[in-house]
C-alpha cells in the first residue's frame, strides 16, 4: 500500500531514476526551483543555520549541497558533494574520507538532511574534530527526528530506511543517498546521548530544536508532489508554532547545534 502510494504521490521529474544517480539531483534541484512552499522551508532552515554560525575567523563549509541553495542565504559557505559533475559545487569529496580542510581551520560545518547518510559516524566525528576549531566552532544541522508521528510518515511513506531501535550507529554503505538510516541523529542525540557525549567529549550538544510536524510533509519534499501553495507557508509555521509543546512532541525535524569545546 505505501509503495502505491508513494509512486502515486511521486514527483513526475524523478520517476525513474536511481536516487544515486547525479542526474536526479539535478531534477531536484529544478523541482525545489519549481515548488515555491518548499523553498520558503528551506529558507527557514538556512536561517536558523545562519543565525547560529560563530563569529571570527575560519571556513563556514557545507557537507552534502545537494539540490539546495544554501549559498543563496549564506554567500560565504564552501558547498561540497560527493558526487562528481553537479554544478555550483565548491569542492567534490571523497565519499567516507578525510575532509580536505586543515587542522582547525573550520568555524562551522553546516548540512541539511545529510548527517543521516553518514554510515560511520565515529570516522565522520572524528574528523569533524580535527578541522572545526575549539572554542566555539560549531557542526549545525537539520536532520529528520523520531517521534510518534514522525515514525509514522518515515515508515510507511518514505523511501530511506528508518530504524530507530537500530542497536548500532553504523549501516552498511551503499550509495551515497540510498545508504541511510533517518532515525540516526535521533539516536546519537537522544537515544544514545550519553553514548555518545562519553566517547566525544569535545562536543557539547548545545541546542535540539524539534520542527515541522506538518510543513515537509505538506511541500511534499524533494521526491513528491506539493500539496500546498506557498501563501499557505506562514499559516502552517504559525500553526506548528502556536504550540510549542504539540510541535516537539510531533516533530518530523530537529535543529541541532554541536559546540567544539576546548
Amino acid at each position: 500500500m505505501a509503495a502505491w502510494l508513494n509512486s502515486l504521490l511521486q514527483h513526475p521529474l524523478t520517476k525513474g531514476l536511481a536516487v544515486d544517480d547525479p542526474e536526479t539531483t539535478r531534477r531536484r534541484r529544478a523541482i525545489l526551483r519549481s515548488k515555491p512552499f518548499l523553498r520558503c522551508l528551506y529558507r527557514e532552515w538556512y536561517q536558523l543555520i545562519a543565525q547560529a554560525l560563530p563569529h571570527g575567523e575560519g571556513l563556514v563549509v557545507e557537507l552534502g549541497s545537494g539540490a539546495g541553495f544554501m549559498k543563496d542565504c549564506i554567500p560565504e559557505v564552501l558547498t561540497t558533494e560527493v558526487q562528481e559533475g553537479l554544478e555550483g559545487i565548491d569542492i567534490v569529496l571523497t565519499q567516507g574520507g578525510p575532509l580536505p580542510f586543515p587542522d582547525a581551520s573550520v568555524k562551522a560545518l553546516v548540512m541539511t538532511d545529510v548527517l543521516h547518510h553518514i554510515n560511520e559516524p565515529r570516522r565522520f566525528f572524528a574528523e569533524a574534530t580535527r578541522v572545526v576549531r575549539p572554542n566555539g566552532g560549531v557542526l549545525l544541522m537539520i536532520e529528520p527526528w523520531v517521534t510518534p508521528w514522525s515514525r509514522f510518515i518515515y515508515t510507511h511513506l518514505h523511501s530511506e530506511p528508518f530504524q530507530p531501535e537500530s542497536p548500532n550507529w553504523e549501516f552498511p554503505g551503499q550509495g551515497p543517498l540510498s545508504g541511510a538510516n533517518g532515525a540516526l541523529p535521533w539516536i546519537l542525540f537522544q537515544r544514545d546521548r550519553p553514548q555518545f557525549e562519553q566517547e566525544f567529549p569535545q562536543w557539547t550538544i548545545t541546542h535540539v530544536q524539534p520542527l515541522m510536524p506538518l510543513a515537509y510533509l505538506l511541500s511534499g519534499g524533494l521526491s513528491l508532489r506539493s500539496f500546498a501553495p506557498a501563501w499557505l507557508y506562514g499559516l502552517c509555521r504559525w500553526l506548528e508554532q502556536a504550540s510549542p509543546q504539540l510541535e516537539r512532541k510531533n516533530a518530523m525535524f530537529a535543529f541541532v547545534i554541536l559546540t567544539h569545546e576546548p
